[in-house]
């Protein structure tokens, strides 16, 4: 068996000259694609892109539907809230409070 060779910097650049000039020449065997071949595609292309669009376009209408929705609904939120009566101070609490406490005293000493 032999041993192995480190292969030069030459022996590597005529390799990759040699893969070069293969590619090239694969490239150059290919066949040209007709006209009628580039049309059937083009209009393939341009038909999913045109429903890509309208796909887009009726994503984006439902989002703003959506948005708005939202919206009306914080809206109405915030005029309920706003409707509420306002909460009680303090003082009014603590009235409260103190008539729950003395009813609650009221009935235990019966």
């Amino acid at each position: 068996m032999t041993s192995f060779k480190v292969p030069s910097f030459q022996d590597r650049a005529a390799l990759a000259k040699q893969a070069k000039q293969k590619a090239l020449e694969k490239l150059k065997a290919k066949p040209q694609v007709d006209e009628a071949t580039l049309a059937v595609r083009k209009a393939a292309r341009l038909a999913r892109e045109a429903a890509e669009a309208e796909e887009r376009a009726a994503r984006r209408a439902a989002d703003a539907a959506a948005k708005a929705e939202r919206e009306a609904q914080r809206l109405e939120a915030a005029t309920a809230v706003a409707a509420e009566p306002p909460a009680l101070s303090e003082a009014e609490k603590k009235a409260a409070r103190d008539a729950r406490y003395a009813a609650r005293k009221k009935r235990v000493k019966r």
